[in-house]
């Protein structure tokens, strides 16, 4: 395979080899591989074992690697990780250590970058799709406004207007431009409190940023009909992705047959991006649930701490400062 691979790790090396004998099978021509340091000394260990693993490379490969000595945590790990693979690549398939491919995969992602590479209306080709396309069942894949990162491909293009620190949010928000990015209101709203957080620093991530930089630019991606990689670190150990009942955890791979069925033009289909909105966003809580959530929800207390002169000023910065974590995002 010519398209280089980007492999994302950290401390995880049971996962970890998991996916990298599927990208071992691939056998592609460059591997860049993306570390995290440890936390603490209990990660030590665990980070050696890792770095060990993908040592083991048995075909001809040029492996480039970018190491931290220190723990920079998912936002900036990543976001460093691939702006630095993007000084070397000019496109890239990129893999988590708990994100478990299809062999069809590499060669979906392939295509789909050679296809669309010139395209600017196209930032992203997802590799896991929790719903299955709808009014584009006869084709191979639809288009969507949603980025899932489980398993992905991108260009170099597309990731320079990447920013971790979202500095056109507040721009955005107060000119109510989100509300524009997706035909649901209540979606909006999601992404705007979700924004919030990640702009004030409160959320540890970095696929929330990617989201907002293809909605502002109102690129679309591009999905499978058939799912193509499956999340496989739900669980406790994971940073986000902790509820093992979620309906996206360990979803069964599937085979993309080829050659490939051409959808004749870019239209979003709507139906399927909004099941799947459904299947991501919270379902509507009963009213003691919601009072529940309303007492301990940050974003309820923050909007209001924001609203007040000075003091939401001071709210932003410490919650920046404090750092956080999340759960599953679009």
């Amino acid at each position: 395979m010519k398209t280089p691979v980007v492999f994302l790790v950290f401390n995880r090396p049971d996962l970890t080899a998991r996916v990298f004998a599927e990208i071992a099978k691939a056998r592609p021509e460059k591997l860049l591989v993306v570390a995290d340091g440890p936390r603490d000394s209990n990660d030590e260990k665990k980070c050696t074992q890792v770095r060990e693993i993908v040592e083991h490379i048995d075909w001809d490969c040029n492996v480039l690697k970018n190491y931290s000595d220190t723990n920079l945590g998912c936002r900036k790990r990543v976001s460093s990780g691939l702006d630095w693979a993007f000084e070397n690549v000019e496109q890239a398939i990129i893999l988590e250590d708990d994100c478990l491919p299809h062999p069809t995969f590499f060669r979906f992602c392939e295509t789909m970058l050679e296809r669309y590479r010139n395209d600017e209306r196209i930032g992203h080709i997802a590799g896991s799709t929790p719903v299955q396309g709808v009014r584009s069942s006869q084709y191979s894949y639809r288009f969507s406004r949603c980025t899932i990162v489980w398993g992905w491909a991108t260009w170099r293009r597309a990731w320079q207007y990447y920013d971790a620190d979202m500095p056109l949010w507040p721009e955005t928000k107060a000119s109510k431009r989100h509300y524009d990015m997706f035909p649901d209101i209540k979606v909006a709203l999601f992404c705007e409190h979700l924004w919030d957080d990640v702009f004030c620093g409160a959320v540890d991530t970095c696929d929330a940023q990617w989201l907002f930089s293809q909605r502002i630019r109102n690129s679309f991606s591009i999905m499978p009909n058939v799912n193509l990689v499956s999340n496989i670190g739900f669980g406790k150990n994971a940073l986000h992705t902790k509820n093992k009942r979620h309906p996206c955890a360990g979803l069964a791979l599937q085979n993309m047959e080829f050659p490939l069925r051409h959808p004749a033009g870019l239209t979003v289909d709507e139906e399927a991006d909004q099941r799947l909105v459904i299947m991501i966003m919270p379902t509507k809580p009963s009213l003691l649930e919601a009072v529940r959530r309303k007492l301990f929800n940050r974003h309820y207390y923050g909007k209001l701490i924001r609203s007040i002169p000075i003091l939401g000023k001071l709210w932003a910065l410490w919650r920046r400062r404090a750092g956080g974590g999340r759960g599953f995002t679009m």
